[in-house]
């Protein structure tokens, strides 16, 4: 598969689709470059909405970086096996004290975002550090807090909010209330700022070496490795097939993705507004993510 045959691939699929804006990043960690490819109404460099792919960037990069910092509570916080619900609607008063009254109990895995925003407080009470310092030190200058994104940033339309356009703001509720850094989501890239992020934070945490060793330690059974979601099934994951089961990354609900394949020293990146017009029907982006996935993978 070419380069070339991937960008034809994506402007087909995208005919299928209910969201209009798309971008796709290859990245080769062997020869330190990426190859990206965007469609857009506009025809120009987007912001995406990264979603819950800031979980990843934010507190897996600080268990990462700074292992010691964490307990095993704080590991079952960060792999979302600490008993806590998956999520609700929090008030942008009194939302640490409300998440602090959950005790953090040993569970089967139950994706939470609860779980990562109480892991980003017992991180910041434990360094006397906000999670922003500990986290931004490989951060592109085109990954950005939605609150800070540059005013002549363009990013895609995700949703409606209060019968509103969501545009230049965090599709996520929450995040959007809360109105602070946080770890749950919040993060806006263009594909060539998560590209190059990606590549900055292996040059500086030997990221894909360390990951790869810790594959070796972990359950097999277990879906999430210091906090980076993997593929369980092979043939059917939304990394694509063609991935190794030494593959980690994360998914965010806007369609974002991204996975790294520890074997082929190769990300692929997927950035899109799938939210754009509904969020519940999803079949057509688990097609795109598939394919594209298993398109990259044979590159």
């Amino acid at each position: 598969m070419s380069f070339l045959a991937l960008k034809n691939l994506i402007s087909q699929e995208m005919k299928y689709q209910n969201f209009d804006s798309i971008a796709v990043s290859v990245v080769d960690f062997k020869q330190k470059q990426f190859q990206t490819f965007e469609l857009n109404p506009d025809d120009e460099k987007y912001f995406y909405d990264l979603a819950s792919l800031t979980k990843a960037l934010t507190n897996s990069v600080v268990k990462i970086r700074d292992p010691k910092l964490f307990d095993f509570k704080m590991d079952l916080l960060l792999n979302h096996r600490g008993g806590l619900p998956s999520g609700g609607r929090l008030s942008n008063r009194g939302w640490r004290e409300f998440l602090k009254t959950y005790q953090i109990i040993e569970s089967e895995t139950l994706y939470s975002d609860y779980s990562s925003l109480r892991l980003m407080i017992e991180i910041e009470e434990k360094s006397k550090k906000k999670l922003k310092d500990l986290c931004d030190f490989y951060f592109d200058q085109e990954l950005v807090h939605w609150l800070d994104l540059p005013k002549d940033g363009k990013t895609p339309q995700t949703g409606y909010r209060n019968k509103k356009i969501i545009t230049r703001e965090v599709h996520d509720d929450n995040c959007f209330n809360l109105k602070s850094f946080v770890s749950h989501a919040g993060l806006f890239a263009t594909i060539g700022g998560l590209s190059k992020s990606l590549l900055n934070l292996n040059k500086e945490l030997d990221l894909i070496a360390t990951m790869n060793d810790k594959f070796k330690s972990q359950p097999s059974d277990q879906r999430f490795i210091d906090g980076f979601d993997r593929p369980m099934n092979l043939e059917e994951t939304l990394a694509g097939k063609g991935c190794s089961k030494e593959t980690f990354g994360h998914l965010g609900f806007t369609g974002t993705s991204f996975w790294i394949d520890c074997n082929q020293m190769k990300a692929s990146i997927i950035l899109t507004n799938a939210t754009q017009n509904y969020w519940h029907e999803r079949s057509g982006l688990v097609s795109l993510r598939k394919k594209i996935g298993e398109a990259i993978w044979k590159i």
